[in-house]
């Protein structure tokens, strides 16, 4: 199918009551959000994580994935007043190394590993955690990391009688999570949680061109509200006594599907190690990307981050808020000059 492209002036002005896109612009929802710890990755997700909704994280690895769902835990505990629960299939989450990058480990409901192995534990504990939530009438924010890390009860019996020569395929666990996501969408709205799905990459066999996909089948396609790729851009380096070290990442996140706002927009944040998304860094590059920095700082970039590493806390996060807000301003000008001049209804 060939890709339409639509040129439109640059001075169009819409027409107030038949421009459409305002709601989105805007970002006037009814429903509630999580904060991601990034306002411009809020900007992508449509206002955060959203509450009553699913949404499928989907990366490459070492992309941050684990690193956003403790954010967005952290950010959870600072916001509402609810239930936190962490569900971990891969045996390899570390307490402590969430709590330094700020997880109320101690307000966060985990099991042991042994009971959360299956596509069968996942949809029981989810139900067990929405009627907690449902009865202590909380919200609640759940996060499975990760969907790649389960297997199903079918798989588990067929390796105990027959040997792990046996082959099992998958098929049954994506069926499976297909008739979890249908019977249960309902409950996460009404128990007012949110469910994050976090699923790593793979490359697809016998593709002719590399092509990414992950597990599930085709079932979070259809149920998530938002469906976040993340890819590994570049290393962030940095120099101290003539010795060079990776010291974070910076991560392209792609949303590839939305129920919440426009799909197919994207930012790049950036990931410092043991510390989390690097807000201020993350804005600078998008308004350096957008050719906006000069309206939020005064001279050159270097010289700003040279002035910001010299200020002491309280001035240095009420700079980081101004800038975060101005990143929003701008977001929501430049989404409003690409939505305008369209039409949505026809002429009388």
């Amino acid at each position: 199918m060939a890709r339409v492209v639509l040129d439109q002036a640059d001075d169009v002005e819409p027409e107030d009551e038949e421009a459409g896109g305002d709601y989105f612009v805007d970002q006037k929802s009814p429903l509630d959000f999580v904060k991601s710890g990034s306002p411009l990755l809020d900007c992508v997700l449509g206002g955060g994580w959203p509450l009553r909704r699913i949404s499928n994280l989907v990366g490459d690895e070492s992309t941050g994935k684990t690193l956003i769902a403790i954010e967005a835990m952290a950010n959870f505990h600072r916001q509402y007043d609810g239930l936190m629960f962490y569900r971990e299939a891969e045996s390899a989450f570390d307490l402590q190394y969430a709590e330094t990058l700020g997880m109320p480990v101690q307000h966060v409901s985990f099991v042991e590993p042994d009971k959360f192995m299956t596509i069968e534990d996942f949809y029981n504990d989810v139900e067990e955690c929405c009627n907690e939530c449902i009865r202590r009438r909380r919200p609640g924010i759940y996060f499975c990391d990760s969907l790649d890390g389960l297997s199903d009860v079918e798989e588990m019996n067929t390796v105990k009688k027959e040997g792990f020569s046996k082959g099992t395929y998958g098929v049954k666990k994506a069926k499976d999570l297909h008739k979890m996501m249908r019977l249960q969408c309902s409950m996460i709205a009404e128990a007012n949680v949110h469910l994050g799905v976090i699923s790593q990459t793979k490359d697809k066999i016998n593709a002719q061109f590399p092509t990414k996909t992950r597990s599930g089948g085709r079932a979070l396609n259809f149920f998530a509200s938002q469906a976040l790729w993340l890819s590994q851009r570049d290393k962030v380096w940095i120099t101290r006594s003539k010795i060079k070290r990776v010291i974070g990442v910076t991560v392209r996140a792609q949303m590839k599907k939305s129920k919440i706002a426009l799909p197919y927009r994207e930012c790049d944040v950036t990931i410092r190690f043991g510390q989390g998304i690097d807000s201020m860094a993350s804005d600078l590059d998008w308004l350096e990307e957008v050719k906006r920095l000069d309206e939020v700082i005064d001279g050159s970039r270097d010289a700003y981050e040279k002035g910001l590493a010299k200020m002491p806390d309280a001035p240095y996060w009420d700079e980081v808020r101004r800038v975060d807000a101005e990143v929003v301003r701008l977001w929501r000008e430049i989404e409003g000059v690409f939505m305008g001049g369209a039409r949505r209804k026809y002429a009388d």
